[in-house]
C-alpha cells in the first residue's frame, strides 16, 4: 500500500503544479516527464521488495523502462535511493540522483540538477527542499528541512533547516556602451540602402 500512496501525494504534486481546469491538470499530470519518471522510480522500488523470481521479472520490465525515461526524458533516479511521498519533478532533462541519496517527503526537483556521491558518501536531503534549475549537491552532507537552493548553486556542506542558498552572481558589466559598433571611419553613400549593401 505504501506504493499507491506515496503515487498518490507524488501524483497530487504534479498535479498542483499546473494551472487551469481540474481535468485538464490531471492530464497534463499524468502525461508529464517528471511524473513518468517518479513512476518508474516508485515501480522500481516496490519491486524490490517482491519474492526473488518475481523480482527478477519486475526488474526486466524496470530496467527497460528506466532506459526509456532516460533516454526520452534526460532523468535518471535509481531506484536504490530512498525518496519520500510527494517529489515532484518539474522539467525533463539532465536530472540525475545518486543510488545512495536520501530524499524527504515534499521534494522538487529542478532541470539539471545532480545529487550526487562521493566517496565518502552521498546527501541526506530533509522534506519540503527546492532545488532549482543547475544546482549541484555531493557529498555525505545533510540539508535541512524546508530549504531553497538556488540556481547554479554547488552545495558540498551541510545546511540548516529554513535556509536558501543562493550563488553569488556570476558576471559584473564592465561597459554601459550596448553593443552597437562604434561610428564607421567610412562615409557610407545615403543612396545606398542596407538591403542591397
Amino acid at each position: 500500500m505504501a506504493l499507491m500512496e506515496n503515487l498518490r501525494a507524488d501524483f497530487a504534486r504534479a498535479r498542483a503544479a499546473l494551472q487551469g481546469r481540474a481535468a485538464h491538470r490531471s492530464l497534463h499530470a499524468l502525461c508529464a516527464p517528471g511524473f513518468h519518471a517518479v513512476l518508474v522510480y516508485r515501480f522500481g522500488r516496490w519491486a524490490l521488495g517482491q519474492p526473488a523470481l518475481v523480482r527478477v521479472l519486475l526488474g526486466i520490465v524496470y530496467q527497460f523502462l528506466y532506459l526509456l525515461v532516460r533516454v526520452c526524458w534526460g532523468i535518471e533516479i535509481s531506484r536504490a535511493a530512498s525518496i519520500g511521498s510527494g517529489l515532484y519533478v518539474g522539467h525533463l532533462g539532465g536530472i540525475t540522483v545518486s543510488r545512495r541519496a536520501v530524499i524527504g517527503r515534499n521534494c522538487a526537483l529542478s532541470q539539471q540538477v545532480t545529487i550526487g556521491a562521493s566517496a565518502h558518501g552521498a546527501p541526506v536531503i530533509g522534506d519540503d527542499v527546492y532545488i532549482a534549475p543547475g544546482a549541484r549537491i555531493f557529498g555525505p552532507i545533510r540539508i535541512g528541512n524546508n530549504v531553497k537552493i538556488g540556481p547554479n548553486a554547488v552545495v558540498g556542506e551541510d545546511i540548516p533547516d529554513n535556509a536558501v542558498v543562493a550563488l553569488v552572481p556570476g558576471y559584473r558589466i564592465t561597459s554601459y556602451r550596448g553593443n552597437r559598433r562604434a561610428p564607421s571611419a567610412t562615409p557610407v553613400d545615403p543612396r545606398r540602402s542596407a538591403s542591397t549593401g
